[in-house]
């Protein structure tokens, strides 16, 4: 089942001094034949968090574009296009804040083709979108 990597799990990837940069890395490598995707959220999360100057690694903005393309190159990476619609995929009843809501839509993007969020987030409901199971989603560090 191909991986949607949130943007945390990039920003760990890519940053050898993040807490969680070993656990993102054994879990990428251990399942790197199912392929990873991005998407605009995770894309542009990632290059604004890793660009901005208070992040304690923080790299240009031009190394930020260039470390997320070359990561893009290999053929187990897939952009998916954001064709979801909240208002569709998620039960309303079952989200209790914006906070939620990204993870959320993230989430419901992954159920929709047919892969799974990887996330080290602990606290995203899977009632609150349509149609997901345990399958599609993966949090990181929570064995």
């Amino acid at each position: 089942m191909r991986a949607l990597l949130d943007r945390n799990v990039l920003l760990a990837l890519f940053d050898e001094d993040h807490v969680n940069h070993v656990l993102a890395r054994q879990w990428l490598v251990k399942h790197a034949d199912s392929g990873w995707s991005s998407c605009a959220l995770t894309e542009n999360g990632f290059l604004r968090i890793i660009s901005h100057p208070s992040y304690p690694n923080s790299v240009s903005t031009r190394q930020a574009f260039d470390l997320l393309d070359a990561a893009r190159r290999p053929e187990t990476h897939e952009f998916w296009s954001a064709e979801v619609s909240a208002l569709d995929a998620l039960d309303r009843e079952r989200v209790h804040g914006p906070k939620q809501l990204t993870d959320l839509y993230l989430l419901a993007l992954a159920v929709s083709r047919g892969g799974r969020l990887v996330t080290f987030d602990h606290r995203i409901p899977l009632s609150a979108v349509r149609g997901a199971t345990a399958d599609h989603l993966v949090m990181i560090g929570a064995d």
